[in-house]
């Protein structure tokens, strides 16, 4: 995830400016270019000795450059989608120009690190023409206001509102109301972020960033798949945020290594289904692990 300021009053040095005076799109062009050399530096070190491995030794290229970039999430399906996307030669690298390793390097970030825009300051005009130059560069861009955010949950944290990260309003608590001046500052929020937005837009793009790019699932580990407890007879205990595709037993070796050395099965709490090791969980699954060792 990436914040921009959408108000375009913060320069490329990160130093104050006239609202509408800086262009966001040259942020992300900027980072773009970052992450692309950063990317490209990694693959060309010892690029010639992984020539020589696939022309000379015959070697397959492709588990090359998996060791070679897995520090970036890489693996060998991303590799043969962008071989056949690029129609770059696998067997003949040495005829690659500087540019087709950028273009692969390209083609992989795409891939692996899928950005989020997270469109700051949209209380700021001109951030609403900003926010939808963003949106065309093709990037999940989600308007956002930091400042209303920080501003809602500290009102909650002292009593003075009702406030849920991700609400589209709040309930001003009468016992505790707020000043006149905290009042204004609500009122404006509501303005100009709650009702044009709907939200503050802060949870909605952490929200995004876990389960939509990253992929991410939510587990709910119990001890008794009964009454979805744990020892200390706590409903529902934990929730744990885990990628999509993992099995029950790497649950268990999350939750603790001892549960996933001695794994012997999981109960799947809604079904009440014995699962194997191999049982890849779902998302909102509530599952208990039963292993020959217990951790603390």
């Amino acid at each position: 995830m990436h914040v921009v300021d959408a108000s375009g009053s913060t320069d490329s040095e990160g130093k104050l400016c006239d609202p509408g005076t800086h262009d966001p799109l040259e942020d992300v062009k900027f980072l773009d270019h970052e992450l692309d050399m950063w990317g490209l530096q990694i693959l060309k070190k010892e690029w010639s000795r992984a020539v020589r491995l696939v022309e000379g030794a015959r070697e397959d290229l492709i588990p090359i450059l998996e060791d070679k970039l897995s520090g970036l999430g890489v693996h060998k399906g991303h590799l043969l989608t962008a071989k056949a996307r690029l129609g770059l030669s696998f067997e003949k690298p040495s005829a690659w120009s500087d540019s087709d390793l950028l273009r692969l390097i390209k083609e992989l970030r795409q891939q692996t690190q899928p950005l989020l825009l997270a469109a700051n300051k949209i209380d700021v005009s001109p951030a609403d023409r900003n926010v939808e130059a963003l949106k065309g560069t093709g990037r999940i861009t989600v308007p956002c206001c930091a400042e209303a955010e920080l501003a809602l949950r500290r009102a909650a944290e002292k009593g003075i509102l009702t406030y849920v990260p991700g609400d589209n309003d709040f309930k001003i608590n009468e016992r505790t109301p707020p000043s006149t001046e905290q009042a204004n500052a609500l009122a404006r929020i509501k303005e100009k972020v709650l009702t044009p937005f709907g939200t503050t837009g802060v949870q909605e793009s952490l929200n995004l960033a876990f389960f939509k790019l990253l992929k991410m699932i939510t587990v709910y580990p119990v001890e008794d798949p009964e009454k979805l407890t744990d020892h200390k007879g706590r409903v529902l205990p934990d929730a744990y945020l885990v990628p999509s595709g993992t099995t029950a037993k790497e649950f268990a070796g999350l939750i603790h290594s001892d549960l996933a050395e001695g794994f012997l099965y999981a109960t799947e709490a809604r079904s009440k289904m014995r699962v194997a090791d191999d049982y890849v969980l779902r998302d909102r699954d509530v599952v208990s692990i039963t292993s020959t060792k217990r951790h603390a």
